[in-house]
């Protein structure tokens, strides 16, 4: 989708729009939302990071999905000054201004590290917001020593975008999530997190995320997804946090997936970005408990991802599969 075609469809009579799930756990899919919704959520999130009027604020995101329309809602709404430039991977290579405001992924974020004038003008973004996918433990650790405010979000497209807010860097930054005023979160039987946003959600929705509340009530961490549990031999383990343990020593992008087993019900399998994998099997074999170490390792040439980035995690389940049958 084009600007253009989004601000038609957005003055449009229409009192919806039209935009489309991430596909993370599956095949994309359509969903009609409330643009008095969208608005709210604008609102909420330039009150947060107290955006003033006449700021800029940076499009480098798809609009066919909620993160780069909410980009465009939040300008409209705030009076915002948009800076637009293509979806890439290095969005501010071409930029003559640093932006007030940007939501980026984090390969955007990465890739501007990587080239000095790019991380100098991502230092001096004021607020810069961070969604669409995990951030590793080396990005967070390099993030938490800009001088500027850096988030990571927590929401998703039936949210409109993000209901909550972590901080990542300086003083207090911290691994929990902060839900915005309005927002309350609870846990059901399996714990799960349930939603309760009406300024953006006509219902309570509950998430598929494992989650833990603190003891206030209100700020929470994330788990991991419940379909991301691999339950191998009676043992149940979170695929996220056996990533997590390996990824925080290699650079080589990696995924864990699983795949149906005859003895142990399913077993775990790590997908690599590498040609050779024995260092990554001898760090599995030092980090990982000897429920977690996987049972088969495939090199890949490319990670399976969705257009917004994130681990595609039924292709990766797919892969293991069929390579269970080759």
């Amino acid at each position: 989708m084009t600007f253009d075609q989004f601000i038609s469809d957005w003055q449009s009579p229409s009192p919806t729009l039209l935009v489309h799930t991430s596909g993370s756990t599956g095949k994309p899919k359509p969903m009609l939302v409330e643009k008095s919704r969208m608005e709210a959520s604008a609102r909420i999130t330039c009150r947060f990071l107290g955006l003033q009027p006449g700021d800029t604020a940076l499009l480098c995101m798809p609009l066919d999905y909620i993160a780069g329309k909410m980009v465009c809602v939040r300008s409209l709404v705030w009076n915002l000054r948009l800076i637009r430039v293509e979806p890439c991977g290095h969005p501010l290579q071409h930029l003559d201004e640093v932006p007030t405001f940007a939501a980026m992924v984090p390969m955007q974020v990465y890739n501007s590290l990587q080239a000095d004038n790019e991380l100098q003008m991502l230092k001096q973004i004021k607020h810069l917001i961070i969604g669409g996918g995990a951030i590793s433990h080396k990005l967070e650790a390099t993030l938490r020593t800009f001088p500027n405010a850096v988030w990571s979000t927590y929401g998703m497209t039936e949210t409109l975008s993000h209901i909550a807010l972590r901080r990542l860097s300086g003083d207090n930054a911290s691994e929990w999530y902060t839900p915005f005023d309005g927002v309350d979160v609870s846990l059901n039987q399996d714990g799960c997190l349930v939603i309760n946003a009406p300024e953006v959600c006509a219902t309570t929705l509950t998430t598929n995320d494992i989650a833990e509340i603190d003891s206030d009530g209100r700020r929470f961490r994330i788990r991991g997804r419940r379909d991301n549990v691999v339950c191998s031999g009676g043992i149940k383990m979170q695929i996220e946090e056996i990533e997590a343990k390996v990824q925080a020593h290699t650079d080589v992008p990696l995924i864990i997936t699983k795949r149906a087993d005859e003895k142990f019900g399913e077993t775990i399998v790590l997908l690599a970005e590498c040609n050779d994998i024995e260092p990554i099997k001898e760090l599995c074999r030092k980090w990982l408990s000897k429920y977690e170490q996987p049972h088969a390792y495939i090199c890949v040439e490319h990670l399976p991802q969705t257009a917004t980035g994130k681990p595609a995690r039924a292709e990766a389940m797919r892969i293991a599969s069929d390579y269970m049958i080759k």
